[in-house]
């Protein structure tokens, strides 16, 4: 009986004492080591190409103890597989001394290790040796502290196993000095200086940590773990690019090892690199369809790549899973608004979350949006206090108020447009286009300043946005308003023609044959180009205005009320279309 089952049932497992030790030692080659600490900066970077390995034997050894020992005080796979090698060809298994060892060095494989694919002995330590009691007392939740003159590596190093796992900051620290001293007795064991990079990430000291988890990385490549630390704090401080090179090359280096392929896919994810993110979960969800976690991130995924109807699937298995999941009922509330048009379902899914945590701006914000985007009132009404809130959020409980966030900003910018509040509008875009000055944000200056009769201003915005996407068509199209605003009819004309003739058909043809009225200078060519353009859309706002106003001229009141309660029933708020509703009051009550 073994503790990993019948290798026969898995061709990949490794039956350690079934291999010579001679083919042992290419097989699991222990990489060479570097003397003495590096800056941080040098050992930040990380070796990429095979090094020769091979493990630390204390001064004066030479016998199959002291060599068990050395390799399990060396704490990467290939030492700990080859040591129980050793015990078990060499009849070591049934003394002290080997059943000891042999429980250390299945203990580090399983808890340091676990996707080494090796099978293990099943141990029986002896009950009164000191390796037993601190494995005893570290299951048990207690940290055992070796003797004051012990020269033992191992009694100073594995009582940190009692903090894998969790994370107690405060006693994590007392165990710093054993550690140290475990490096001192062999600077060359990965445990003792990886152990250390842990306690300085418990800490807060995130530098030391990189630095120390960097060295482990470079003394042996084999201990993975060490290199998983790194890439997660490189990729929590900001150096995705770092990190996830990393991973790439532990890919690589272990490409049967599930952990590095989990922690790659969400280095992908966490990112947002949607394109390398997808591939990697789905070869996750090919071995194990029921992970929750990834089928929650494959959704989210489809969604953010506007595949609704794929996103379906896994929203509709992970139901089965958590469906009170915060971010599972968020991407349900965005399928229903983006991908089924469905503002009232979407709402329902966002008022579950809000009720279980008012204070979730995201979910705020987007709430916020669909209902200012809603033609009922009261709907209006819920999104602009939601947004009053959000611009009001207190910092704390002593009642002072943050600085609202650039997504909170957004949602008060597009509002202030809605409404044609220029002046405040222009409050709201300082900061965004200081901060981050999106394409977005760049669309809505050219709309603010246009708004304000800025002309130049405008233009400036809008070419700004073109030149750098000339592909994104609403820059194209706002560069081309800007051109005709600007009297540049000429360059508008041949810019909007060229685009206009790659278009099938739509709401964006629909809005390139409004632009083209406004080149035209014969009324009736006027009107042609705006019947174009509702053909193709008969939504579109700026089309029915114009329609309203040519019919307004011409004192025709049926045709000119016909249009005018088409584009208020689009833009009830706004203030032009109020003040000919006004007008327009009696006509449009008969």
């Amino acid at each position: 009986m073994t503790v990993c089952g019948d290798p026969r049932n898995n061709p990949r497992r490794i039956a350690f004492w079934s291999i010579p030790p001679v083919v042992f030692l290419f097989c699991f080659p222990v990489f060479s080591c570097v003397s003495g600490p590096e800056p941080v900066e040098t050992l930040l970077t990380i070796p990429t190409s095979p090094v020769q390995e091979t493990p630390f034997f204390p001064k004066n050894s030479g016998g199959t103890a002291d060599e068990i020992r050395a390799l399990v005080e060396s704490g990467v796979p290939s030492s700990l597989i080859r040591a129980l090698d050793i015990i078990k060809t060499r009849g070591l298994e049934q003394g002290d001394f080997g059943r000891a060892m042999s429980a250390v060095a299945v203990t580090l494989l399983k808890r340091l290790y676990p996707d080494v694919q090796a099978e293990m002995p099943i141990v029986t330590p002896p009950l009164t040796h000191p390796y037993t009691r601190i494995l005893r007392e570290a299951d048990l939740g207690i940290y055992t502290p070796p003797p004051a003159n012990s020269q033992d590596y191992l009694e100073h190093v594995l009582p940190f196993l009692v903090f894998l796992g969790e994370s107690r900051e405060s006693q994590v620290l007392n165990a710093l000095p054993d550690l140290n001293r475990a490096r001192e007795l062999n600077p060359r064991g990965v445990l003792a200086i990886y152990f250390i990079g842990i306690t300085y990430e418990r800490a807060g000291r995130i530098e030391e940590a990189k630095g120390e988890f960097t060295k482990v990385y470079t003394i042996s490549r084999e201990c993975y773990p060490a290199a998983l630390e790194l890439s997660r704090l490189l990729i929590r401080e900001g150096q995705d690019q770092e990190g996830i090179r990393l991973l790439s090359d532990l890919v690589i280096q272990y490409p049967d090892n599930d952990t590095v392929k989990r922690q790659l896919a969400l280095a992908y994810y966490n990112s947002r690199d949607w394109s390398r993110a997808e591939p990697a979960i789905s070869e996750i969800l090919q071995r194990n369809n029921r992970d929750g976690r990834f089928i929650l991130m494959q959704a989210h995924i489809l969604v953010e790549r506007g595949q609704f109807l794929q996103a379906q699937i896994p929203l509709d298995l992970y139901a089965s899973i958590n469906p009170n999941n915060r971010l599972y009922l968020f991407l349900r509330a965005r399928l229903q608004a983006e991908g089924y048009r469905n503002r009232d379902g979407a709402l329902n899914y966002l008022r579950a979350i809000l009720r279980s945590d008012p204070g979730d701006e995201e979910v705020s914000v987007y709430a916020a949006q669909l209902l200012m985007e809603s033609n009922r009132q009261e709907d209006h009404d819920e999104g602009r206090e939601i947004l009053s809130r959000l611009l009001g959020a207190p910092e704390n409980s002593g009642g002072s108020v943050r600085e609202p966030s650039l997504e909170v900003l957004a949602l008060a910018l597009q509002d202030a447009i809605h409404r044609q509040a220029w002046e405040e509008a222009s409050q709201y875009l300082n900061r965004l286009l200081t901060e981050r000055r999106s394409y977005q944000d760049l669309l809505s200056a050219y709309t603010v300043e246009r708004g304000l009769g800025n002309h130049a201003a405008a233009l400036s915005y809008a070419l700004e946005l073109y030149e750098k996407d000339p592909s994104f068509e609403e820059g194209a199209l706002a560069y081309i308003a800007a051109l005709i605003d600007s009297s540049r009819q000429a360059e508008a004309g041949r810019l909007l023609e060229s685009r206009l003739n790659t278009l099938p058909g739509g709401t964006l043809k629909s809005r390139y044959y409004y632009l083209r009225s406004r080149l035209r200078t014969n009324p009736e060519a006027v009107m042609t180009e705006l019947r174009s353009s509702l053909f193709e859309d008969p939504r579109n706002l700026n089309s029915l205005i114009s329609m309203f106003e040519i019919y307004h001229r011409r004192k025709d009141e049926r045709r000119a009320v016909y249009y005018l309660k088409q584009a208020l029933a689009l833009a009830p708020d706004n203030p032009q279309l109020k003040g000919y509703e006004a007008e327009y009051e009696n006509v449009m009550k008969n």
